[in-house]
């Protein structure tokens, strides 16, 4: 991290943002890049209809500057009555270790919670440490593949009591 991207950062701003924005489209483009460059493969977020990130089914956050350089984002959608699933939680590289994931991730929850969820759950990848780390510091633990198909050496899904 350099002191510019600490300068850039100043107050910064985490909105709701509906799944289809530019900027959010954007941070899903470079999410899915970086997902390419470390596993091989990603899924496609154009794939995903935007309105499951809409309320009360879902959220969608927007983390920008205060010059509004759009710089993170992350969302939740509801897998049943129960159980929100955290989703395409991005920051890119020159703002991580700014606490702004963890901002993001319990916005998500608190929203998360005011919907009736009582459970969050997420998939993230083994190679992705600061990720791992930052959930088990939030309290996730590891549960078994929750999606068909997935590969557990690969694949870490993990869970939260809300």
């Amino acid at each position: 991290m350099t002191a510019h991207a600490h300068q850039r950062l100043g107050p910064c701003t985490i909105e709701a943002a509906p799944y289809d924005d530019g900027d959010v489209r954007q941070l899903l483009a470079e999410f899915q890049a970086a997902q390419m460059a470390l596993y091989g493969f990603a899924d496609d977020p154009s794939a995903t209809p935007p309105d499951e990130y809409t309320a009360p089914n879902g959220l969608f956050l927007l983390a920008r500057t205060a010059n509004r350089e759009p710089v993170g984002c992350g969302g939740w959608r509801r897998l049943d009555e129960q159980t929100a699933e955290i989703k395409r939680m991005y920051l890119r590289p020159a703002f991580r270790g700014l606490s702004l994931g963890r901002r993001i991730l319990r916005l998500l929850e608190v929203d998360a919670r005011a919907q009736g969820l009582h459970v969050a759950q997420l998939e993230t990848g083994v190679d992705n440490r600061a990720a791992l780390a930052l959930y088990h510091c939030e309290g996730y633990h590891p549960i078994p593949p929750y999606r068909p198909g997935r590969d557990p050496s690969i694949n870490r899904a993990l869970r939260k009591q809300l």
